[in-house]
């Protein structure tokens, strides 16, 4: 015969370890705090490419003159006092090439075109925004999309510890790159975007790095994210309680809720004393796990209510809670093992948030198989300590073995 273990005798000790490490990561909150990452505190945002120019471009006359560039064509504009105003545009249909496009550039009074890589596509052109778009003596660079050949690896070493987050956008040597820095105030802002800007002249050139777009993200917008994101946590909750109470029993319910809340003060509690990095990533990893927790938690209940049923033999309600997990221990954990091996091996082979989401995860998955079996059942446990065999359907099944008789 299979052995049948005991939960029931591990309910208080287990309750009172995982008590000690909630506690534990109240106290890590007020202080170490929770290292908040860019997505819930102010911040800069700057998307920069990486690549060669393939032409340069500079005005020495006395006018106004701005260039613009899109897609499809090339718009120069000519103002001021003096001089015909007028908008040259160069349509890249016509002009297919850089080397086409400057032939027709340099016509243009004090305006000259120099190129570096003449048989580029010019429908894939774009400038730097983060200098102005009015033509100088000093060269405005134009750069070819496409071509890039660093990687997120080379921008980590080239900034080092800056506490800067980079994604990737696009793939290969068309992909940008995203820059995610926390800041405090406008100074800081300004202070640690051209600390950030000057590490990447240094390690690229200069003439090499362009910026392609650059935002803040005020306080108000990282509390804005905040607050919904615990609203969202809330709502999941309350509607995972209104489904177990509907489809079980209030007690029921409410053990799977505790067991869900369980799992995710263990979660924070982790990332609290390793200071991981909480980012909508981490969260992303917290709601996974309530929602896999409770698939494993329903499934125990389940098994419970078919046990209340079928075993009017049951002399105590850990009997036939001892025998619920008993007959589905093996599948939570071969269930918690399978997706551990996925989860595993995202956390050896990956980096940057994919790996923090992974470790994450591995806590969750832990923490999940654990509060379904010891944590939800102990609170059904204590709630029904006063449990008779005459209760429920129990009391009916006796009723009809009289009625027989």
């Amino acid at each position: 015969m299979k052995k049948q273990f005991k939960f029931n005798k591990a309910f208080l000790p287990c309750s009172i370890i995982s008590c000690v490490l909630i506690v534990c990561g109240i106290v890590g909150f007020f202080v170490k705090g929770i290292n908040l990452g860019l997505d819930f505190r102010p911040g800069l945002i700057e998307e920069v490419r990486v690549a060669n120019p393939v032409a340069d471009i500079v005005y020495n006359g006395s006018a106004n003159v701005s260039l613009d560039l899109s897609a499809g064509q090339m718009d120069i504009v000519i103002s001021g006092t003096g001089v015909a105003n007028e908008t040259r545009s160069f349509n890249f249909a016509v002009l297919k090439t850089v080397d086409e496009l400057a032939a027709e550039v340099n016509k243009i009074d004090n305006v000259v075109m120099t190129v570096r890589n003449g048989s580029y596509d010019s429908t894939k052109l774009f400038l730097n925004s983060a200098v102005t778009n009015q033509l100088k003596n000093t060269p405005m660079y134009i750069y070819p999309a496409g071509t890039s050949d660093i990687t997120t690896d080379d921008l980590r070493k080239a900034l080092g510890d800056e506490g800067v987050a980079i994604k990737q956008l696009g793939n290969g040597a068309d992909a940008s790159y995203q820059l995610r820095m926390g800041v405090s105030s406008d100074d800081a802002q300004t202070d640690l975007q051209g600390e950030v800007n000057e590490k990447l002249y240094s390690a690229f050139c200069k003439e090499n790095v362009a910026i392609i777009k650059t935002d803040f993200i005020g306080a108000g917008m990282s509390k804005s994210i905040a607050s919904r994101s615990i609203i969202m946590f809330v709502a999941v909750v309350l509607l995972i309680w209104l489904y177990a109470t509907i489809r079980f029993h209030w007690d029921f319910a409410l053990g799977s809720v505790i067991a869900l809340l369980h799992d995710t003060l263990i979660m924070f509690t982790f990332i609290i004393w390793t200071q991981m990095e909480f980012s909508t990533t981490v969260l992303a990893a917290v709601l996974t796990i309530i929602g896999y927790s409770i698939n494993a938690t329903v499934v125990i209940l389940d098994r419970i209510r078919y046990n209340l049923k079928m075993m009017p033999e049951a002399k105590s309600f850990n009997d036939i809670l001892n025998k619920s997990l008993n007959e589905t221990l093996v599948r939570s954990v071969l269930t918690t093992v399978t997706t551990l091996f996925a989860v595993v091996s995202l956390f050896i082979f990956t980096t940057g948030s994919i790996k923090d989401f992974s470790l994450a995860m591995i806590v969750g998955l832990l923490s999940g198989m654990y509060s379904s079996i010891y944590i939800s059942s102990a609170f059904i446990s204590a709630s029904r300590r006063n449990w008779k065999p005459e209760y429920g359907v129990h009391h009916s099944l006796k009723h009809a073995s009289a009625d027989d008789v």
